[in-house]
C-alpha cells in the first residue's frame, strides 16, 4: 500500500467519502477542467483468473473528460484542429499526471504516463482523453543480445530476469548507473562493455567470453549496490576469485585510446576481501600484455600491474595504500575504478599510466596520484584491446569499460550523480538460460511474454515506476492484511465465486533443454577485395548473417607470426604480397543490423593500410557460430497421486505453454509445483467488491475481507484489479477484484454419499437357461434349429 499522511488516514479513518484529485497536462493544472475520471488497473494471466493472478503485465489506463475554459469550449481548444498553442496540451504522447486523496490531506500519486487518444465532440463542452501509463516508454522494437558464449561452456549466460532488466534499460527505465557512452559517434567517448550483473554476463555493449562455474556463484540483491549483484560462493580450484570476462564490442588500440575501467563492489558481502579487473592486450607474436586494477580490502591496498606473457619483459606492479585505513574499517559499498593512459615511448613500446579513483561507503571519493611504468618497469606491446575480465570474491555489479575520455573524471562525472534515476525494481534471478531468445515485437510485449513463461507480474506503479516480481512471491500465504475491508463499514457489494477450472493438480511445465546443444562455426564470410583504409579514417564494410548465426566480437588482428582461426583481418601499409603487418594501428568494431553484420575499421595512423594478407589476397574473414542441433524439449511435472485434491475434484490436469524461456528442467519443475500449489484447490475469486475508497490500496495488496451480512466470509485475498471512477463532484466509486490467498479447506462432504459418475448397463432378464432349456429340450434339438449366440 502506498504511505498516506496524517490527515489522510484521519479521513479514511472517519469514512470520508469524498475524493479530492490534481490533475496535469504536459505540466499544467486542469484540474478544474475535469468534469470525471475513471482510473483501471488489473493484472493478464493466461489462465482462469482463479487459478492464478500473479502472472502477464499490468498496464493501467485513466480516462478523463475535460471542459473548456476562459469562456472558450473544449473542442476549440483541444481537438486535433485546435490551434497548437492550446491543442497541444491533449495530444497524443503528452505527459499526464493524476493524483487523488480524500479530506484535507496531500493527494496520493495515482497515475503517470502519456495520452494516447482524444475526441472531441463539437457542440458539447467536453474533450475524452484516455491515457495508459509508463508502458507507452516500452514501444520501442525489442532487442536483446544472442551471444553464443552459453553455449560453447555448456552454462547458463543470462536469466529471464536479466533480459527484463535489459529491455526496461533501453527505454530509460534504469535499476543501476547507465552506460556513459552507449552510442557510436566517431571521435566520441564509447562503451565497450557494459555489464550490470543483473542475473546474467550478458551485456548490449561486448559479447561474454568467460563464463564461471555456476557452483561458484549467485545472483544477489541482498547487499547489491544498487539492485542485483554476482556473488561468489566458492572458490574454482586454483583461481583466487569467480572469474567472468568479456569481448570488448571495439577492439581500441593501445596506445590510441585512454580507458576507464570501473565497478561497483560490496565489500561486507562475500568470501573474501579482494576484487581485481583486467585488460588483456592482443598478442603482438606469441605474447600478451595485461593492465590491471587489483584491490584488496583486507590490507587495504590499491595496486595496478603492467605485466607481460613476454618472460623477458614480464613487468611489475605500483601500490597506493594512502586509503587503507579506509578500506580496511568501511564496510560495504565501494564503487572502485582507474583511469589507463598509455603512452607510445621512443623505442615503440606503450608506457602504461593509472590514475586510481575510489568512493567509499560514506560518499567520500579518494583519487590516487597518477603512476606511470618505465621502459624497464612494464612497458607494452603496441596492441589492440582483447578481453576484459572479472576476478573477484566479493559482490559485484556494473563492470564497465568507457573509451575515449579524455582527462580522469572528476568526482561528480565518477559517480555519475544527476545523470539517472533509479525507475526500475528487480526480484531475484529466474530462468537461467544457456542461449537468449529470439525477441520480436515491442519491449512491453516481451516482457509480457517472460512474465507469462514465467509466473510473474510486470507493472508500473502509481508513481510511475517499473516493478517486476517472480512468482516466488506468492509461494509463501500471507497470514496479516495491508488493510481490512468489512461489509458493515467498507463493502458495498461483493460476489464471491469458484470455479472447477481453477483446479490443477497434475501440472507439467515443458522445457527446452540446450545441454546436448554445441557449438558449429557456419559458412566463414571471406572478403573478395583488398580494401584501403585511408589516414586517420574509418572503413565499413557490411556482410550477410543468418537469424540462427549468433553474436560474436569484433575481429582479431593478425600479424605475422600467429594466424588465429575464427574471425580476422590482417592490414599493411603496402598493398602487396610479403608486406609487413602492422599492429595496434587499426579499431575494429562490429554489430549486428537488421540482417547483417556490419564490421567499421577505424584507422589511427597517418598513414593508408590495406586489409591484406601475407600472400597479397583479401584478409578480413569472418567466422559466424550457431548451435548444432535444436534442443530437446523434456517436461517438469508436478503431482501427488491420491492426493486430497484428486479424491475430491477428480484429476485435472495443466499443461503449460511450450516457451524458450524455460530451459532447465529444475526451473521447469519448480514452475509446475507453484502451478499446482496455486490450483490445487479452488481458489474464490471475489469479483465486483464495491469499496469505501481507500487511495492507498495497490496491486498486489493483501486485504482482509470480513462480511457480516451476506455471503458471509472472513479470508485474506490479493488484490489483482483495481477500478476507481469519480466526478467533479467529488462524488467516487472503487470497485476490487481480488483472488483469495487459499481455498477454503479441504472439502468434507460430512454427511454426503456423491452420486457415482455412471450407471453400470441393466441386466437382460429375457434369456436365462430356464427358458434355454425349455426351448431345446435335448442337444439335438439345438443344433436342428441352427440358431446364433445371439438367438439363444
Amino acid at each position: 500500500m502506498q504511505r498516506a499522511d496524517d490527515a489522510t488516514e484521519a479521513a479514511l479513518a472517519a469514512g470520508e467519502r469524498t475524493v479530492t484529485h490534481t490533475t496535469r497536462l504536459g505540466g499544467e493544472d486542469v484540474s478544474a477542467q475535469v468534469q470525471s475520471w475513471q482510473l483501471e488497473r488489473s493484472y493478464a494471466t493466461d489462465l482462469p483468473p482463479a487459478m492464478r493472478a500473479f502472472s502477464g503485465s499490468s498496464s493501467a489506463q485513466l480516462q478523463l473528460q475535460i471542459s473548456g475554459t476562459d469562456g472558450s469550449t473544449a473542442p476549440a481548444l483541444y481537438s486535433p484542429w485546435a490551434g497548437h498553442a492550446t491543442s497541444d496540451i491533449a495530444r497524443p504522447g503528452q505527459s499526464v499526471v493524476h493524483e487523488s486523496g480524500v479530506g484535507s490531506g496531500a493527494p496520493l500519486p495515482a497515475f503517470r504516463g502519456t495520452l494516447r487518444t482524444r475526441s472531441a465532440a463539437s457542440g458539447t463542452d467536453a474533450v475524452q482523453l484516455t491515457a495508459l501509463d509508463g508502458a507507452e516508454r516500452l514501444r520501442a522494437p525489442a532487442e536483446l543480445p544472442r551471444p553464443y558464449t552459453g553455449l560453447y561452456w555448456g552454462r547458463p549466460v543470462a536469466t529471464a530476469t536479466w533480459c527484463v532488466d535489459e529491455l526496461l534499460r533501453q527505454a530509460g527505465l534504469l535499476t543501476s548507473p547507465p552506460p556513459r557512452a552507449p552510442e557510436f559517434v566517431a571521435g566520441q567517448p564509447l562503451s565497450l562493455v557494459h555489464a550490470t550483473l543483473h542475473g546474467g554476463f550478458g551485456t548490449p555493449y561486448g559479447i561474454p567470453e568467460d563464463l564461471p562455474d555456476p557452483r561458484n556463484y549467485t545472483w544477489s540483491r541482498m547487499g547489491a549496490p544498487h539492485e542485483m549483484a554476482l556473488l561468489p560462493t566458492g572458490l574454482p580450484v586454483g583461481s583466487s576469485g569467480v572469474i567472468a570476462s568479456w569481448f570488448p564490442r571495439s577492439r581500441v588500440t593501445v596506445p590510441g585510446s585512454r580507458l576507464f575501467v570501473e565497478a561497483w563492489v560490496n565489500t561486507a558481502v562475500g568470501i573474501g576481501d579482494t576484487v581485481r579487473l583486467d585488460l588483456e592486450l592482443n598478442r603482438t607474436g606469441n605474447y600478451t600484455g595485461t593492465l590491471s586494477l587489483d584491490l584488496n580490502f583486507s590490507q587495504g591496498t590499491v595496486t595496478v600491474w603492467s605485466l607481460s606473457s613476454d618472460p623477458a619483459v614480464p613487468g611489475s606492479g605500483l601500490v597506493w595504500s594512502q586509503n587503507a585505513t579506509a578500506m580496511k574499517t568501511k564496510r560495504g559499498v565501494w564503487h572502485v575504478g582507474v583511469f589507463v593512459d598509455v603512452f607510445a615511448s621512443t623505442n615503440g613500446q606503450a608506457l602504461p599510466g593509472f590514475t586510481p579513483m575510489l568512493t567509499a561507503p560514506d560518499g567520500v571519493t579518494w583519487v590516487g596520484g597518477a603512476g606511470v611504468f618505465t621502459a624497464t618497469s612494464g612497458p607494452q606491446p603496441v596492441a589492440e584491446l582483447r578481453k576484459v575480465r572479472l576476478t573477484t570474491t566479493i559482490a559485484t555489479e556494473g563492470v564497465q569499460v568507457t573509451s575515449g575520455m579524455t582527462t580522469v573524471p572528476t568526482t561528480a562525472e565518477f559517480s555519475q550523480a544527476g545523470t539517472w534515476t533509479k525507475t526500475a525494481e528487480l526480484d531475484e534471478a529466474i530462468l537461467p538460460l544457456r542461449m537468449i531468445p529470439k525477441v520480436s515485437g515491442s519491449q512491453w510485449e516481451a516482457i509480457g511474454q517472460i512474465a507469462k513463461a514465467s509466473m510473474s507480474t510486470a507493472e508500473l506503479d502509481e508513481s510511475g515506476r517499473f516493478r517486476w516480481r517472480n512468482f516466488t512471491r506468492f509461494a509463501t500465504v500471507p497470514t496479516t492484511p495491508d488493510l481490512t475491508l468489512t461489509s458493515v463499514r467498507d463493502i458495498a457489494a461483493l460476489t464471491v465465486t469458484e470455479e472447477i477450472d481453477a483446479c490443477r493438480n497434475f501440472c507439467v511445465q515443458p522445457a527446452k533443454d540446450w545441454s546436448a546443444v554445441r557449438l558449429v562455426g557456419g559458412d566463414a564470410v571471406v572478403d573478395t577485395q583488398v580494401r584501403e583504409i585511408p589516414a586517420n579514417s574509418s572503413l565499413t564494410v557490411s556482410y550477410t548473417f543468418g537469424e540462427d548465426e549468433l553474436d560474436i566480437g569484433p575481429p582479431d588482428t593478425d600479424d605475422d607470426v600467429i594466424l588465429t582461426s575464427g574471425s580476422n583481418f590482417r592490414v599493411s601499409a603496402q598493398n602487396a604480397a610479403g608486406a609487413p603487418a602492422v599492429k595496434g594501428a587499426v579499431e575494429a568494431l562490429l554489430r549486428r543490423e537488421d540482417g547483417s553484420i556490419v564490421l567499421r575499421l577505424t584507422n589511427r595512423t597517418a598513414q593508408k593500410l590495406y586489409t591484406v594478407t601475407k600472400a597479397g589476397g583479401p584478409s578480413i574473414t569472418i567466422v559466424p557460430l550457431k548451435p548444432d542441433r535444436d534442443p530437446v524439449e523434456r517436461e517438469g511435472v508436478s503431482y501427488v497421486s491420491g492426493s486430497a485434491s484428486e479424491r475430491f475434484y477428480g484429476r485435472q490436469e495443466f499443461y503449460g505453454e511450450s516457451s524458450d524461456w524455460v530451459q532447465d528442467l529444475g526451473a521447469a519443475r519448480q514452475l509446475a509445483a507453484a502451478m499446482r500449489k496455486a490450483g490445487e484447490y479452488p481458489v474464490p475469486v471475489l469479483g465486483d467488491v464495491q469499496v469505501l475508497y481507500d487511495p492507498r490500496i495497490e496491486l498486489g495488496d493483501v486485504v482482509r475481507v470480513q462480511d457480516t451480512t451476506g455471503a458471509v466470509l472472513d479470508t485474506l485475498a490479493w488484490v489483482v484489479g483495481i477500478t476507481t471512477s469519480a466526478t467533479a463532484e467529488g462524488g467516487v466509486q472503487q470497485t476490487l477484484a481480488l483472488r483469495g490467498v487459499s481455498a477454503n479447506g479441504v472439502p468434507a462432504d460430512a454427511g454426503l454419499t456423491p452420486d457415482v459418475p455412471a450407471l453400470p448397463p441393466a441386466p437382460d432378464t429375457s434369456r436365462t437357461y430356464a427358458a434355454v432349456a425349455a426351448a431345446y429340450p435335448t442337444l439335438a434339438d439345438l443344433l436342428a434349429a441352427n440358431p446364433t449366440w445371439a438367438d439363444v
